[in-house]
């Protein structure tokens, strides 16, 4: 897909289908390393607080990275934040075209070098 080329609309649709998912799979995935960490009596109260609260706020900044702001020109950044972040995982490729998977799988091996 060229850059200044909008995505298909059969994956615009797919992408804002699924980003309430995302979100909540992400989320869900998180949630427990901030209670281990709030349960953690191997730390001090003050450890536990500042090093939930570090947890929660780059959390929410990368949940403000991927998911505000969307629209169909840049939903390939998005996507290719949100696999970054692990927002995004490879078993969800398989709703996008081939040529939005293969331009991800692009990208993606640009960050591995």
């Amino acid at each position: 897909m060229n850059q200044q080329q909008n995505p298909k609309e059969s994956d615009w649709k797919q992408f804002r289908k699924m980003v309430p998912g995302l979100r909540e799979r992400y989320l869900e995935e998180t949630i427990p390393y901030i209670q281990d960490v709030l349960n953690d009596k191997n730390r001090t109260p003050t450890q536990r607080f500042w090093d939930t609260y570090k947890k929660m706020e780059k959390t929410g900044r990368i949940l403000e990275d991927c998911l505000d702001g969307h629209s169909r020109s840049k939903m390939e950044m998005y996507m290719s934040l949100m696999f970054r972040y692990g927002l995004l995982k490879d078993e969800d490729l398989k709703h996008f075209s081939e040529e939005l998977q293969d331009n991800l799988q692009r990208i993606r091996g640009f960050w591995e070098r």
